[in-house]
């Protein structure tokens, strides 16, 4: 970042792997049974992390740019970043990154990228920027914490929110070892662990005011 002519300051992450308890947000057994599967103490302090980033972003009253600790800019980044500063109105939450490559549809072209609409869950949650309106709309829906945060963020179903992105990505990865070391690979859920899941996703939409999983 001293690369960069942008101000910027370490937020100090939740290390999950320390939490003695988990957190009054994460709800483990409801969590299984409408999952499939606990999130690992450290999914948690990484949601947790960006839940923290969110209330600073409400709090200083600003567009913030989010990094978690792996990434890499592109050389054109922060010209990027002042575009889509000087074109506010058109943005609310743009990603910045993506692990997978998605189809997306264009929006408007600016400095030779494009602002889109994914159409698919591009995954990572390395680098973004969103207005303090978001950030508190986040921090609303994420009173309950039952998923990773960019499997969230992408979760437009609970919190209604649709985000665009930059294309081609002006951040990547440094793909170094993930400080996460407790996410594994998960299986996909299948055969009667996914029937049963499905009809506890039915009883909580039909009976909470709040499902996790709304249709």
């Amino acid at each position: 970042m001293s690369k960069t002519t942008l101000p910027w300051k370490f937020l100090d992450a939740v290390d999950g792997s320390a939490l003695i308890t988990p957190p009054p947000e994460y709800k483990s057994a409801k969590v299984k049974r409408l999952q499939g599967y606990d999130l690992t103490p450290n999914e948690i302090g990484c949601y947790l992390s960006h839940k923290e980033a969110w209330k600073r972003c409400v709090e200083a009253g600003i567009p913030t740019l989010i990094l978690e600790d792996d990434f890499v800019l592109s050389p054109n980044f922060e010209e990027i970043l002042l575009t889509l500063l000087a074109n506010i109105q058109c943005w609310c939450f743009v990603r910045l990154q993506g692990l997978y490559e998605v189809p997306h549809h264009p929006i408007i072209d600016m400095s030779g990228v494009s602002l889109v609409q994914n159409k698919g869950d591009a995954v990572g949650a390395t680098a973004y920027l969103l207005k303090p309106e978001i950030a508190q709309k986040l921090v609303q829906y994420s009173e309950d914490i039952y998923e990773p945060v960019d499997h969230f963020l992408e979760h437009q179903q609970k919190h209604g929110l649709a985000f665009l992105a930059i294309r081609p990505y002006p951040v990547d990865i440094t793909r170094v070892k993930s400080t996460i070391a407790d996410r594994p690979e998960r299986e996909p859920i299948m055969g009667l662990k996914k029937r049963i899941r499905s009809v506890a996703r039915v009883l909580d939409r039909a009976f909470s005011k709040d499902p996790w999983f709304p249709k």
